[in-house]
């Protein structure tokens, strides 16, 4: 009988970092292979899915309406319990830190099933910032028995922790394999009055943010400092996506009101979104992943937030971590608007997060784990 695993998703940005590993599985006969959503971004998913040829084979239900974090983790642990117990895979995979990966890894743990965790090791050393993220990965990080860490930096912190060394695998991260990916095909054209700011050689600051621990004031003071910055600078163009949260929408939406040369967008599909972060000048984001992929497009990045689980892009001088403070935020963007010796010094920077191959050596990991053939 072929090994079986089982993968669970539910967020945009698992679905995107999970989907090249699922391509692997699936090509491989070794393998019996089960795809599970939980349903968490149920509207944002689909286009990511198509674009990955990745349908999955158990679809949930688990998004309410204005439910808390309670609520949803209650939901998503006893609906992928019942699959886990229907199901009987030899192993679960799960990515990253949402709250979902966190109930999922301990349904597992309950049913006495394995646990692997691709993006492992992170940390910020603060349960608070990110919140509730830093919490759910420390707690996966104590169920997995397979870690699949994307830098030495985490596979290093694993082993600090007490995790044994024959369990430590450093991967690359798995982003880098879906962005090259979608760029390898033909870029989507960009909306129109972004192309028309490119064609009139205007810079592209793209925006985003979404981050829990900033609703209730760091978004909002985020959005005025870049306003602040770019009010009066006719060559710049700001392109703000925007997580469909209206909790999110409301703090970022006023400060850009009245403001020429600001697009303020609903969020963007996968590809659109790689073409965004490929046109733009920089990116101002609290988002963990754009610090993962935008290094490798040469595309400088300011964070928003008082800590990152990334440091390694702050040390290959990709990114810069700014906080939320209206005035720094302003004043950050303004240098690197600014400052061209910074601005080249950010582009020339070399991702540290992979060459694309993320993929590939999860798949050899798991195949070894689960006693498949040596490629």
């Amino acid at each position: 009988m072929n090994p079986h695993v089982m993968v669970v998703f539910g967020t945009r940005p698992e679905a995107i970092k999970v989907a090249p590993v699922v391509q692997r599985l699936r090509a491989d006969p070794a393998f019996d292979t089960t795809v599970v959503d939980t349903g968490q971004h149920a509207g944002l998913l689909g286009p990511i899915l198509t674009a990955f040829g990745v349908d999955p084979d158990v679809r949930l239900d688990v998004a309410v309406p204005g439910q808390d974090l309670t609520a949803l983790a209650t939901r998503t642990m006893t609906a992928v319990g019942s699959v886990i117990a229907r199901r009987r895979p030899d192993l679960v995979l799960v990515h990253g830190d949402t709250s979902a990966a966190a109930v999922t890894a301990l349904a597992a743990h309950y049913a006495h099933v394995r646990v692997a965790h691709l993006e492992a090791g992170l940390r910020s050393s603060d349960l608070w910032s990110p919140w509730p993220e830093e919490a759910n990965r420390r707690v996966i990080g104590q169920l997995a028995s397979v870690h699949l860490a994307p830098t030495q930096r985490a596979a290093e912190q694993l082993l600090a922790e007490g995790a044994a060394p024959a369990t430590v695998h450093v991967t690359g991260n798995t982003v880098i394999d879906a962005l090259l990916q979608t760029l390898e095909t033909s870029p989507p054209p960009l909306p129109g009055p972004v192309q028309a700011a490119v064609d009139a050689g205007q810079r592209i600051v793209l925006v985003t943010g979404h981050r829990r621990e900033s609703w209730e004031s760091g978004l909002a003071d985020t959005a005025a400092g870049i306003a602040d910055t770019v009010r009066d600078r006719r060559d710049v163009f700001v392109w703000a996506p925007l997580h469909p949260n209206p909790i999110v929408r409301a703090a970022i939406e006023p400060a850009f009101a009245g403001l020429d040369r600001v697009l303020v967008d609903a969020p963007l599909d996968y590809p659109l979104f790689c073409r965004a972060m490929q046109a733009a000048h920089c990116i101002v984001t609290d988002s963990g992943g754009v610090q993962e992929e935008a290094p490798s497009l040469g595309t400088p990045v300011l964070v928003t937030r008082d800590t990152t689980e990334r440091p390694e892009a702050l040390e290959a001088g990709a990114s810069r971590l700014i906080g939320t403070d209206r005035a720094v935020v302003g004043a950050e963007l303004a240098a690197l608007l600014d400052d061209e010796d910074r601005y080249r010094s950010m582009r020339r920077a070399v991702n540290p997060y992979g060459d694309g191959r993320a993929a590939e050596r999860v798949h050899d990991v798991l195949r070894a784990v689960l006693g498949g053939p040596d490629r």
